[in-house]
């Protein structure tokens, strides 16, 4: 399993990236500001730590992500199914449902992923 451990701070920024990119740096730093309230500095330090871990790229003030969200949320998913529920997907299933209504299109979605995945 790739490491693509994040902090929610990170995350939250790789997704305002997601959004926008490619993203002019100094457009970043706007669009940080407005959403999470973050100085020039922060945002350009962020943008190097996540370059030096080979989540993003900065090239010529352009920035890009490495990785795409699917990725990272595959990750963290796994991480939660086997830190929280034992590895079993019915558990977890069942733990998000519990006092929770779903939508009959909603259960067509899922009741198709299942038959997908268990081909």
């Amino acid at each position: 399993m790739e490491e693509f451990k994040l902090f929610d701070a990170e995350y939250k920024f790789l997704d305002i990236i997601w959004e926008s990119e490619p993203v002019n740096s100094t457009e970043l730093t706007k669009i940080c500001f407005k959403k999470l309230g973050w100085k020039k500095s922060t945002t350009y330090t962020m943008i190097r730590k996540l370059a030096v871990r080979g989540i993003l790229k900065n090239e010529n003030a352009i920035v890009t992500a490495l990785i795409k969200k699917e990725h990272v949320q595959k990750y963290e998913s796994e991480i939660l199914l086997e830190k929280s529920f034992d590895n079993s997907l019915p558990t977890f299933i069942a733990a998000f449902l519990k006092d929770k209504k779903i939508s009959k299109k909603e259960a067509e979605e899922i009741k198709k992923m299942i038959e997908e995945a268990s081909k």
